[in-house]
């Protein structure tokens, strides 16, 4: 037996993004991958248990583009315009994780190269979301699109002198310009313009690419089955899989559920769209009789999914619990559960549709 075990919860307690601490985790991640090369994989029950909290976006999408246009430097360079600061090391990066800034001279690893590239990836994925409207509606890809042009002009860039054109596309939600948009920004008349150029077209393209395919995956309700792909839409901003927390222990099993939780998540669009396009969060769905009587469920509990009865707990993203809970009580015609001061609303349908309110 191995002696001396290190616990997980010990070593994030004093992670601070030092460049020993980042190289150490990419050697145990290499190592992990060695062991068991899906254990890290975002289908695996232990990542579904880390993002309850919230969705957590893919940006592989942005590590690939940055990647391709920045090339990595392990010796700091000066800046091609400037000649001088700010000095770039690795994959473009101009300060470390702690915040000083990149010096002439400065040497780094690949491994600490790659660390540093994602801190800043997280980081700026992090500034965006709480600056750039509808970024909750965006898809993985396009997020990545503009993480990878943020990444190259400043997370800051959002409704900043210089970038009224982009700022104007993405608070309109005039998607389909965006990409147009983005070439705007490429240092005309310079000696980066074409580089510039290319970076802005192949950001385009995955901005392009990730709406078309945003769109395709749109389905009807009326096709679906509860066999169907956890990643299938009940409505456009609803995926199957949401009603039962990911988890295959929690898939419907018969067709008449799946009907009363597309009802559901039609309201859910509603509730969306009144709050400003800001993400709904499900935090319990579809509950079978042995998952109810594990977390303590009523036995007549709506998130049964009896026949014609259904239910789903949930918050809208970045807004007042209480606010959401109210405009529901005005707009749900049946079943409500004042759950806010738990941090959720509950809406429900029981058998006959009576309208009915209780506290939690």
């Amino acid at each position: 037996m191995t002696q001396n075990k290190i616990r997980f919860l010990d070593l994030f307690k004093y992670y601070k993004a030092l460049p020993h601490q980042m190289a150490a985790l990419s050697e145990l991640e290499d190592a992990i991958n060695k062991a068991n090369p899906h254990i890290l994989g975002r289908d695996q029950g232990w990542f579904k248990t880390w993002s309850q909290g919230g969705k957590q976006g893919d940006y592989s999408a942005s590590l690939k583009l940055i990647k391709e246009f920045e090339g990595c430097h392990l010796t700091a360079y000066p800046d091609p315009l400037s000649g001088g600061e700010p000095y770039t090391i690795g994959y473009g990066t101009t300060r470390y994780p702690g915040g000083r800034r990149v010096s002439r001279g400065d040497k780094i690893t690949v491994i600490e190269a790659d660390m540093f590239v994602r801190t800043e990836i997280d980081q700026i994925a992090k500034k965006l979301s709480e600056t750039v409207p509808h970024w909750s509606a965006m898809t993985d890809g396009q997020q990545s699109a503009l993480i990878s042009f943020a990444y190259n002009l400043g997370s800051g860039f959002y409704g900043t002198a210089g970038f009224e054109t982009i700022s104007k596309r993405l608070r309109e939600r005039d998607w389909d310009a965006v990409p147009a948009a983005l070439e705007l920004y490429r240092n005309p008349n310079t000696n980066v313009e074409a580089g510039l150029l290319r970076r802005r077209r192949a950001e385009g393209a995955l901005w392009r690419e990730s709406l078309s395919k945003k769109l395709e995956i749109q389905q009807d309700p009326a096709k679906l089955t509860p066999e169907s792909p956890f990643s299938t839409r009940l409505t456009p901003h609803v995926r199957l899989g949401e009603f039962a927390l990911d988890r295959e222990e929690r898939r419907f099993d018969y067709q008449h559920q799946l009907d009363v939780a597309a009802e559901l998540a039609a309201f859910l669009e509603r509730v969306r769209v009144a709050f400003n396009g800001k993400a709904i969060i499900i935090t319990s769905g579809y509950r079978n009789a042995r998952i109810n009587k594990m977390v303590g469920g009523a036995s007549s509990s709506e998130h049964l999914f009896n026949k014609g009865e259904g239910a789903v707990d949930f918050y809208v993203e970045g807004a007042d619990i209480y606010k959401v809970q109210d405009w529901c009580d005005k707009h749900w015609d049946f079943s409500l559960g004042y759950g806010a001061p738990k941090g959720f609303v509950h809406l429900g349908i029981r058998s006959g549709r009576p309208r009915v309110r209780w506290p939690y």
